[in-house]
């Protein structure tokens, strides 16, 4: 079974839209998507600076803007359609494109809201997020909760995010918790999946209202618990609260094992989730969208799945 999947805020390097507007149609389905949401698109993933794209306003709409064109240039196998799919925190809108509970067009104005709102809601205290490299997962945990950290991100493969204050996050520089290597500061602007995203929760709640989510067409896997959901009105509703509570793509990746996972492919901007599966799911293949260069090998790995 093959999993398509999209990463999350953080992914994002300056430029990286830049080849895969030069596909056929894919300059203009972004300026249509740009006009829709009153964001250049195209501007910021081609010519902004990693300062103007770290915005989270910016982020995350560019972000979902390029997993779906890049899963776009996937559509074009006859027969192509994913075991499941996930992603991880805003790739989860993405996500929910590729398993049609929303359409492109909502998918990108619901992103917009969300990346506006958590940037307001971000704006009200400094805060940030970190990654943990090593250590064992229950103690780096139990130590985070000691620092009044929140472990926003149980990612697997030993690796965890913390998130909360500046000043807490320096604490945690200088006191890292047992076997835990070093703390690398995420370029994010604010501690996502905490407490402190509350407010954009009741902004987006209100947002939601207006989409008609479908019921997805492919497993749809959920950050909350890693289960799958059902219904699309469902997914909508764990897609609002998702952005105060802790991503658990560790137990994304355990459903994939269990559903039976042959391959991952990660949309761009791919290498993030391929990094975790390759040590969380030995055996299972990887692939990461990074340019358009990485697509024939995606077609091939594609083409064996609907052979299979």
């Amino acid at each position: 079974m093959l999993v398509l999947v999209a990463p999350g805020q953080g992914a994002q390097t300056p430029g990286f839209l830049t080849d895969w507007l030069a596909l056929p149609g894919a300059a203009d389905r972004v300026a249509a998507w740009s006009d829709a949401i009153k964001l250049d698109l195209a501007h910021f993933g081609t010519k902004a600076d990693a300062d103007e794209i770290r915005d989270t306003s910016v982020a995350q709409p560019l972000l979902v803007a390029a997993g779906l064109l890049s899963a776009a240039a996937l559509g074009d196998i006859p027969g192509f359609a994913p075991g499941a799919v996930a992603g991880h925190s805003v790739g989860e809108i993405t996500a929910a494109a590729f398993a049609g509970v929303l359409d492109d067009t909502a998918a990108l104005t619901l992103v917009r809201k969300r990346g506006l709102a958590m940037a307001e809601a971000a704006a009200v205290t400094a805060t940030g997020m970190s990654a943990l490299l090593g250590g064992d997962p229950e103690v780096s945990i139990a130590h985070l909760e000691k620092l009044g950290l929140t472990p926003a991100n149980v990612n697997g493969a030993g690796q965890i995010v913390a998130a909360g204050t500046m000043e807490q996050l320096a604490a945690l520089n200088e006191d890292k918790p047992e076997g835990v290597r070093k703390v690398v500061p995420l370029k994010v602007a604010g501690a996502f999946h905490t407490q402190h995203m509350a407010p954009a929760v009741d902004r987006l709640a209100e947002a939601a209202k207006a989409l008609t989510p479908a019921d997805p067409k492919v497993t749809y896997v959920s950050n909350k618990d890693g289960r799958s959901v059902a219904t699309g009105a469902e997914v909508l509703e764990r897609l609002v609260g998702q952005v105060a509570n802790p991503v658990r793509w560790d137990l994304c990746m355990e459903t994939f094992k269990e559903l039976g996972v042959t391959a991952i492919i990660e949309v761009c901007p791919g290498g993030t989730l391929t990094g975790l599966a390759k040590r969380a799911l030995p055996g299972v293949k990887t692939l990461a969208l990074k340019t358009p260069d990485n697509l024939d090998a995606a077609r091939e790995l594609v083409a064996e799945h609907i052979q299979a």
